[in-house]
């Protein structure tokens, strides 16, 4: 899923040829490679989708009030979720790999998930973040007293942006819902219909 995390997310262009600019690129297409994967490995139960699309609620609430804060380009967006956490879209979908990965039951699948935020989204954070860095002078304040990926327990600055649905439909984070109830629709077709996907090769 793409992450607009704050606004004028592009990367620098002192950063070509940098390894956290080909992540940028290369990051939609291994997640289409890794939903492939994904599904395959997945060994879903009624009791694993239920958990996993519980943990999956938090992470949408949370991408989608983001989204309807952010303004793209405008400012630094320090209000709504951003008050509490630097990166509320990418922490939303943390939420969302726990709540699949839960609902595949295969450990290999959180190993996969774990590489994969360590070399590709690691890195394209960190230059987001040098880029707000050099654009909004309030931002060295900013993340020194808001977390990266975790949530503080007070409000940060006194910054007033009521949500926007119309951001949120601009940002076409509708996707992202649209997406999980997806893979939650075909983990269920697995676990109803296992030999439509055939069997795990050590199975």
């Amino acid at each position: 899923m793409s992450e607009v995390s704050q606004p004028g997310l592009q990367p620098s262009l002192n950063a070509t040829g940098t390894w956290a600019r080909v992540a940028r690129r290369i990051r939609v297409p291994l997640g289409f490679i890794f939903a492939g994967v994904y599904v395959w490995l997945a060994r879903p139960t009624t009791s694993s989708l239920v958990a996993g699309a519980l943990l999956l609620i938090p992470g949408l609430v949370l991408r989608g009030l983001a989204s309807g804060h952010v303004q793209k380009d405008k400012q630094l967006t320090t209000s709504g979720p951003y008050a509490y956490t630097r990166n509320p879209l990418y922490l939303g979908s943390l939420m969302l790999a726990a709540g699949f990965a839960v609902a595949a039951r295969n450990w290999w699948i959180v190993a996969i998930m774990l590489l994969m935020f360590a070399a590709i989204y690691v890195p394209v954070i960190a230059n987001e973040e040098r880029y707000l860095r050099r654009a909004f002078p309030g931002y060295d304040d900013y993340a020194r007293q808001v977390p990266r990926l975790l949530f503080r327990l007070t409000p940060y600055g006194g910054q007033q942006s009521a949500y926007s649905s119309k951001r949120y439909w601009k940002h076409r984070e509708y996707r992202a819902s649209l997406g999980c109830a997806i893979v939650l629709a075909i983990l269920v077709t697995k676990m109803v219909c296992p030999r439509w996907f055939g069997s795990l090769p050590w199975k």
